[in-house]
């Protein structure tokens, strides 16, 4: 059975592509469109990895992060921040929530495989 992976952000051809990719590579895909549904969905399916967009709908990126990684139950999930801002200040805050990861858009398909591979294994 294949590792699950919670694939969260607004853009839905961005999950398509994502979602295809990481089910290529094995990976069960579970999809998030906002950080609300993110949440539940992380607590409910409890995933392997969350790839975490930080412009959200609801509940940005960092706020998710922060409320997973300070839960007992889910901060050893790791999380992989995925956004278009790549600032160091934003690195930095993704850091201070927790984030064990940082992938920006537009992104290499390989580097984010590499990145999955270096987190939790094939």
């Amino acid at each position: 059975m294949g590792k699950k992976i919670l694939v969260v952000d607004d853009e839905i051809q961005l999950v398509e592509m994502v979602k295809l990719r990481l089910q290529a590579n094995g990976y069960i895909v579970l999809t998030a469109g906002d950080g609300q549904e993110a949440l539940e969905k992380a607590r409910k399916e409890k995933p392997d990895l969350i790839i975490l967009d930080l412009m959200l709908p609801k509940i940005d990126g960092y706020k998710v992060c922060r409320m997973l990684k300070f839960d007992e139950k889910y901060k050893k999930i790791p999380i992989l921040m995925f956004t278009a801002r790549a600032q160091e200040s934003d690195k930095k805050l993704g850091e201070e929530v927790g984030a064990d990861g940082y992938i920006t858009k537009p992104f290499e398909p390989s580097v984010l495989i590499s990145k999955i591979h270096e987190l939790i294994g094939k």
